[in-house]
């Protein structure tokens, strides 16, 4: 296969790895044991962990120690959310299908936009896919990120936009909230977007309608990464005049998981409906008059019937 292709050795398939990045020698393993001796030994290592649920967690910063109902588990493992195909087939169970079709309507009515969609993979990588498509809708190339936005959505973002033509900037912030005059000064005609998150990395509140008027007077878009529990207490983006909002969906019932992967929840106003990135479930009728559902708004090759 080497010779196939090429290349002289196997060391020369991984020279565009950085050398600081290899493992350089072989790791030291045990020795070989049986699956019995196997198992007893992962359970002594897994015992030096601290379960988050064994102790008072104050870690945060996106993921959280919530108590999730027995029922939720009970619901998910029925049978009708079951299918032989992968969640991407265009032939999907009905049941798997109405499950999306009844998220996505949550999520709306959560966020108080007009649609939803499904498959994003977590809150950070969610808000990458939220950038880019603002930068689709206003053909600019300049997201103008809040100083109080949690640094690690930041640093995935930054992977994200690597080597696209496009820029980053940042709102300063002063006393835990965005610098309304900072802001101002960032704001230009290649603005795309502003991306505030609400509550903020500090826990604190943002004035998000000045910051809308902001944007939105530069033709740019208001992107809102909100926390969905505090939805249910504060206004939801759509009704202070967000574009896109975008949640780390780990709040609403999901394991901590040693810090993920989670669930991105994405919505957004319906001019943008063709612009949302991951999966669209529909409602419609079959030749019989049923309700039916199936994806929407695809052009992967496997939906394509």
């Amino acid at each position: 296969m080497l010779s196939a292709i090429g290349v002289p050795d196997e060391e020369a398939l991984v020279t565009d790895i950085p050398a600081a990045l290899r493992a350089g020698a072989a790791p030291s393993l045990p020795p070989a044991c049986t699956e019995l001796e196997t198992y007893r030994l992962f359970g002594q290592w897994a015992e030096q962990n601290r379960p988050a649920g064994s102790m008072i967690s104050l870690l945060g910063a996106g993921a959280y120690d919530h108590a999730i109902p027995s029922v939720v588990g009970h619901i998910l493992n029925r049978s009708e959310f079951y299918t032989a195909y992968t969640p991407y087939q265009a032939e999907m169970s009905q049941g798997l299908l109405q499950a999306i079709y009844e998220y996505q309507t949550m999520i709306c009515e959560l966020t108080a936009l007009d649609v939803a969609n499904a498959s994003m993979y977590d809150g950070a990588s969610a808000l990458a896919e939220a950038a880019l498509m603002a930068m689709r809708v206003t053909k600019r190339s300049t997201i103008v990120l809040a100083g109080t936005l949690h640094p690690q959505y930041r640093r995935v973002m930054e992977t994200y936009l690597q080597g696209l033509p496009c820029a980053l900037k940042t709102a300063p912030q002063a006393g835990g909230v965005i610098d309304a005059a900072g802001l101002a000064a960032q704001l230009d005609a290649s603005c795309a977007a502003v991306i505030v998150q609400h509550p903020n990395f500090f826990g604190c509140l943002e004035d998000v309608e000045a910051l809308g008027r902001a944007v939105h007077a530069v033709g740019g878009l208001l992107v809102v990464m909100a926390d969905p529990v505090s939805l249910g207490l504060l206004a939801p983006p759509g009704r202070y005049g967000a574009d896109i909002a975008v949640a780390e969906g780990q709040p609403l019932g999901i394991p901590m998981n040693f810090g993920g992967p989670y669930l991105g929840l994405l919505a957004a106003r319906k001019d943008f409906m063709r612009q949302l990135p991951g999966r669209i479930v529909g409602a419609t009728v079959d030749a019989a008059g049923r309700r039916g559902y199936c994806l929407t708004l695809q052009a992967r090759e496997q939906h394509i019937r």
